[in-house]
């Protein structure tokens, strides 16, 4: 692609270098570890689902035995897959004795690796098939039903309770909607356990359950054949059970997934060592899955001005690109994140936006970028507010972004009504129409403000990465580069989790899943 920015390549491409050494330094870590979720996620992957008699989810169950037992630097597979050839069992069955008490599952006398290996093996090879099948699933839906025209509109449904939110979809997806995501519940991000069954009280969201997945993805294929065209489906494998709910959306057919390890860093407390070692796997589940990931670098700018720490959120899409690479996610499916976030009365802060907006789009050609709407400036005024929309819809069908999610004129007042929906969408659509062809018959001036900020931001993205590649990923986040926001290495949620690996660890969805569909 020309740069209509006049952007320098040579910066560019010695940014990505940089960040292909910070995520190289970073999987040298990861490597060497597992976390108590990556454990819970290979057992789910094994089969293993429901709770115990106090509701505690069976996979915790399993694990914490495994904990118990001093074995889960040997990875959970090596002894589910011990304990299928000890006793004859599934995985499910194994766990649900391991809960009444019947099994200690390190206590079994120790198998041949050969059988251990065959027999794990045997069933991960079930789940990879089941995955496959989604996939092809979607892609079938895609060839015969359509989909809408990018950027995709993606709203969100918040209700509480997932059937209230079936209906608010559904009605969505009539307004002209491509994308539903059901925000999770508060605060479920810290939770270190995944909640069982569908759910009907949340706060400011819907617990994210795998029942819940399946209710939500079953409506929207029944209203996608009614206004024929395929309805994404969007939920969070963020926090504490990152890797987990990636592999209940895998399992159920979600097509998005919000996945960033530095939002959890930055903007939850989650310590940086247990959500990176998280990340991998959860990444490895959505690229073979399909699923496009969404990253969190528009939070930066509800923390951190937009003027002056624009680069930061280049630095990180470059980083985050980098980190999905490593995974085997394909650039299709890296939604990197930014914002429509400017002061609204800064003199030209429109330029500044379109000269962001272009600028990652020129950098992630085929990346389907995923653009936020206003809010850290959203007051309570609505006309006003839906202004503030209508600008930000023109900066995304002028720049080509992929995933457009809506500003709603009652942002900052309260949960968006059916009516407040219909009228972004309507905003969205009207623009997007008006004003399809804009991006491809304008120039930008030559070192006019738009080339200038670009190639000012592009500068100082560089030179960060060149910084981080020296201070690390680590010490950057220690010093608060990101979002203007600190943390501790041995700080936060979730340490407790990390463990080293043994020499024979094996997790079998990794050497299945990685690469994709490939």
């Amino acid at each position: 692609m020309q740069s209509k920015l006049n952007l320098d390549h040579k910066l560019i491409d010695s940014a990505r270098t940089a960040a292909r050494n910070i995520a190289e330094n970073v999987q040298e870590f990861v490597d060497k570890n597992t976390t108590v979720t990556v454990e819970r996620t290979v057992a789910r992957l094994l089969g293993v689902d429901g709770v115990d008699e106090i509701e505690k989810p069976l996979p915790n169950v399993l694990i914490d035995n495994i904990i118990e037992g001093g074995g889960l630097s040997r990875g959970a597979a090596f002894w589910i897959g011990n304990a299928i050839v000890q006793t004859g069992n599934t995985p499910q069955e194994i766990a649900e004795k391991v809960s009444t008490g019947e099994i200690d599952i390190t206590k079994l006398p120790i198998a041949d690796d050969k059988k251990i290996m065959d027999a794990v093996y045997s069933v991960a090879q079930q789940m990879v098939d089941r995955i496959k099948n989604n996939r092809t699933t979607r892609d079938n839906y895609l060839k015969t039903l359509g989909e809408g025209e990018k950027p995709y509109l993606y709203v969100i449904v918040a209700t509480g309770n997932i059937y209230e939110d079936v209906i608010q979809a559904q009605a969505a997806a009539k307004q002209g909607a491509d994308i539903i995501a059901v925000i999770r519940t508060t605060a479920q991000s810290l939770l270190d356990y995944v909640p069982y069954g569908p759910t009907t009280e949340g706060f400011g969201g819907t617990f994210a359950t795998q029942e819940n997945f399946r209710i939500m993805r079953k409506a929207l294929d029944e209203v996608g054949e009614e206004v024929g065209r395929y309805i994404r489906l969007c939920n969070y494998c963020s926090g504490l059970c990152m890797p987990e709910i990636a592999a209940m959306g895998a399992i159920e057919r979600l097509d998005v997934m919000l996945n960033d390890a530095l939002y959890g860093i930055l903007f939850r407390d989650i310590n940086m060592q247990r959500t990176l070692v998280d990340q991998y796997f959860s990444r490895i589940i959505n690229g073979f899955a399909g699923i496009i990931i969404n990253t969190g670098e528009d939070n930066y700018l509800t923390t951190a001005d937009a003027v002056e720490e624009a680069h930061t959120v280049l630095a990180s899409q470059i980083i985050n690109e980098q980190f999905a690479l490593k995974a085997g996610l394909p650039e299709e499916q890296m939604g990197l994140g930014h914002a429509f976030e400017m002061e609204p009365n800064l003199e030209n802060g429109f330029l500044f936006e379109l000269a962001q907006a272009q600028m990652a789009r020129e950098i992630f050609p085929t990346a389907p970028l995923k653009y936020m709407p206003p809010t850290k400036f959203m007051t309570g005024n609505i006309f006003r507010g839906h202004l503030q929309d209508a600008m930000f819809n023109l900066v995304s069908i002028w720049t080509h972004q992929g995933l457009q999610l809506l500003g709603m004129p009652t942002e900052a007042i309260h949960t968006p009504h059916l009516h407040d929906r219909m009228l972004s969408i309507e905003n969205a659509k009207y623009i997007f129409n008006n004003a399809k062809n804009i991006g491809d018959e304008v120039e930008y001036k030559k070192d006019g403000i738009i080339q200038k900020r670009a190639q000012e931001v592009l500068s100082k993205a560089e030179e960060l990465l060149r910084d981080i590649e020296q201070e690390g990923i680590f010490d950057t986040i220690e010093k608060g580069k990101f979002g203007g926001v600190k943390r501790s290495f041995t700080g936060g949620k979730g340490l407790d989790g990390v463990t080293e690996k043994d020499e024979r660890y094996f997790n079998p969805f990794i050497e299945l899943m990685l690469g994709g569909a490939k």
